[in-house]
């Protein structure tokens, strides 16, 4: 039911719902206000419990009795801050949930029928759970097991999983709500996706420069993803539209509800596509009241690993080189040309003899891991003990005496008058661990091994790529992050294959999340979803997979478009649940003239209209053209690391529109020339006809691309 504006008051439903909307809102608002006044009370009973404290301690070191006294005296002081500091923490958190559901209270209801003999249990489900002081469950969190009997959008017998066990119960009713604040706009109950009136009234909303959550929206299928089992590596493909990115940030939501206290963001890694990416979803998981994950780009990844003179590269490289890679290791030997001197400002500290030496102390253990370990720590005591060594000597003392005042404050915290040999040495010491510091980094990331020689000797070839370095990197030295749980990865079919293996062994331990859409890889050489399997098998992870299939971004006439682009068997079980909106538009111009009024028209006309629009190039060098014949009328061109603007239209690279959605998209020119008829210009043609969400225009400086030929009106 959608009550309107009229007959709110004679509908006794809506009467009922706002009257408890307005009763949970005062509620909230009372807990609200209580927790500020009791943090304000905290603070003030734990600076005052200092300050006394502080006035009764007096430290006494005279005898060993008095030490023990005194630090007992310290342990319970620290027990008292303590003791305030978890009571804080505890109510600040409640108070961020609380202020996040006075945004929004709830957006569901679900009546349940557990026993026939009971009476059925009303439950409100929000953005987070919260209990009032009588520890009556007000609202529940929408992550919480039984909230899934909403999501599973059958009423009559249905069950959900808690602790390990299915319970069975009756779901009575379930209900939708639109609601701001303390204000309930309209209500409505439904039983399947295709009637949920909340879904369409919020895909029908204008798109904005961030992605929105979508908690209270989420579909059966999107559902059986975010609530998946952990698996250690789970591969979803879906179709443009289907929520892909969405489900994969609720998913991350919902790992840090089901594990709180254990799962903490920095064990968790989301790997995006690039920066403007990052920008889009970067207010999804805090307006959910979590903290986002480690956030970072392939480019990004590699970087932090990879020697800074060596680009990141396309990582297109055979996966066979890496298992050879692999194949070698395991009878490999260094020889005395593997390493290299490990030097600092300058100064040779240790040289490649004295780590070839070391290494010969082992030679009975094969290379890896285990190998360089020991090595690692025999190098570190010989640096230690070569700077002990040069701690002695007048030079080193010179120079260490001769330091400014700033200097000194900042390496030694004080400045410095030594009294005798002893301490000149002992300051000396820590002058040059200050000023060596990055020799102790340089054995410990194990740069003294020579990657680019050993690798060349293991695959017969000179120069490695940088896949091939992180790869060979990792097996010999066991590089890599093992405490990383989670890692998701986003267009996962951008990826080459030994892109990926270098992930799933860099994040051994991790489960991974890669969802994709294989008919969107705009790039060739990438990952098909055959590999992507075949590449986590062979990393030992046991790959299950969910399909995607609805399309929540388009309209029925877009979606037939785009999908028109597809196999038959694609194409049959491609469906969009949006409004029917307008045709897409499709102009052929066969002279320069026509086609620089025509798309002069359309921007202007979308400037006009309102909303997000995208002029959408597949290629840097076209968004110049279009530029220059623009002139000063060009939309602005999206750099890698901006931030979309809330509206207008903008010129934008396929590469950057991938995973982002626009109320609508202009093709400037889809001629034969630009999107020739093979598989790579459909992907990249599907790609960018659905980032569009209301609105499509396609035109053509010449002939049209046979890929649109039969689509044409």
């Amino acid at each position: 039911m959608h009550p309107d504006s009229d007959n709110k008051s004679t509908d006794p439903v809506f009467e009922q719902e706002q009257q408890r909307l307005t009763e949970t809102y005062a509620t909230l608002e009372a807990m609200c206000g209580h927790l500020v006044s009791q943090m304000k009370k905290t603070d003030e009973e734990a600076a005052s419990a200092k300050s006394s404290m502080s006035e009764e301690l007096s430290p006494n070191f005279a005898t060993y009795a008095d030490a023990m006294e005194t630090y007992a005296d310290f342990a319970a002081m620290n027990r008292v801050i303590d003791s305030y500091n978890l009571a804080q923490d505890a109510d600040a958190e409640k108070l961020a949930k609380i202020r996040l559901l006075l945004r929004q209270p709830y957006f569901a209801k679900v009546v349940l029928q557990f026993k026939p003999d009971e009476e059925p249990k009303e439950l409100y489900i929000g953005n987070a759970g919260i209990s009032d002081e009588s520890y009556r469950r007000l609202i529940v969190d929408w992550r919480s097991p039984v909230a899934e009997v909403y999501y599973n959008q059958d009423n009559g017998r249905t069950s959900y999983r808690a602790d390990g066990r299915t319970i069975e119960t009756d779901l009575k009713l379930r209900r939708q709500f639109d609601i701001d604040k303390s204000v309930l706009n309209a209500y409505f109950d439904t039983t399947v996706a295709i009637q949920d009136s909340l879904l369409l009234a919020s895909l029908s909303k204008q798109r904005t420069s961030q992605m929105q959550a979508i908690t209270a929206t989420i579909q059966k299928e999107q559902n059986l993803v975010i609530r998946h089992d952990d698996v250690p590596a789970l591969l979803v493909s879906g179709i443009a539209g289907s929520g892909k990115t969405s489900v994969l940030l609720q998913r991350i939501a919902y790992l840090f509800y089901r594990q709180r206290g254990s799962l903490d963001p920095s064990e968790v890694f989301l790997i995006t596509p690039n920066p403007v990416f990052r920008h889009y979803i970067d207010n999804v998981l805090p307006d959910l009241g979590e903290s986002n994950p480690e956030t970072l780009t392939w480019e990004e990844f590699a970087r932090t690993l990879l020697p800074g003179d060596r680009g990141s590269g396309s990582g297109d490289v055979p996966l066979d080189a890496l298992k050879r890679i692999d194949d070698a290791i395991g009878s490999f030997e260094f020889d005395h040309a593997d390493f290299r001197d490990v030097q600092c400002a300058g100064t040779r500290l240790v040289s490649a003899d004295q780590i070839r030496k070391i290494a010969a102390k082992y030679r009975h253990i094969p290379a890896g891991p285990h190998l360089v370990a020991l090595i690692r720590e025999g190098l570190d005591e010989r640096l230690r003990s070569r700077l002990a060594q040069m701690a002695g000597t007048e030079a080193v003392q010179d120079e260490m005496s001769i330091l400014s005042t700033e200097e000194q404050l900042r390496v030694f915290h004080e400045t410095i008058d030594p009294q005798d040999d002893q301490e000149a040495r002992e300051l000396a010491l820590r002058y040059l661990n200050d000023r060596h510091a990055s020799a102790f980094e340089s054995v410990e990331r194990d740069a003294w091994l020579d990657i680019d020689r050993i690798g060349a000797r293991i695959l017969g070839s000179q120069g490695l790529s940088s896949v091939e370095w992180l790869y060979l990197k990792m097996a010999l030295t066991g590089l890599g992050n093992p405490q990383a749980k989670y890692v998701m990865i986003d267009e996962v079919q951008d990826y080459t294959a030994a892109q990926l293996a270098v992930l799933a062994r860099y994040f051994r331990r991790a489960n991974f999340l890669l969802l994709g859409d294989p008919n969107q890889a705009i790039e060739a050489g990438t990952a098909s979803f055959g590999e992507v399997r075949s590449v986590f098998a062979a990393a030992g992870k046991a790959v299950s997979e969910c399909q995607l299939l609805t399309s929540y971004r388009s309209t029925p006439e877009i979606t037939e478009l785009f999908a028109s682009l597809l196999s038959d068997k694609e194409r049959l079980r491609i469906s969009s649940v949006q409004r029917t909106d307008e045709k897409p538009v499709i102009i052929e111009c066969f002279d320069e003239g026509s086609y620089e009024t025509e798309l002069r028209r359309v921007i202007e006309e979308a400037q006009q209209t309102g909303g997000l629009t995208a002029v959408i190039v597949p290629w840097r060098n076209e968004a110049k053209r279009i530029q220059a014949m623009l002139g000063t009328e060009a939309p602005p061109l999206v750099s890698r690391d901006a931030t979309l603007p809330a509206s207008g239209v903008t010129l934008i690279t396929l590469e950057l529109a991938k995973g982002l959605e626009f109320d609508q998209v202009i093709i400037p020119n889809a001629t034969a020339r630009i999107f020739p008829d093979d598989a790579l210009s459909r992907r990249r043609l599907y790609t960018a006809i659905s980032r569009a969400t209301s609105k499509l225009t396609i035109l053509s400086n010449g002939k049209l691309t046979p890929l649109l030929q039969t689509n044409r009106e």
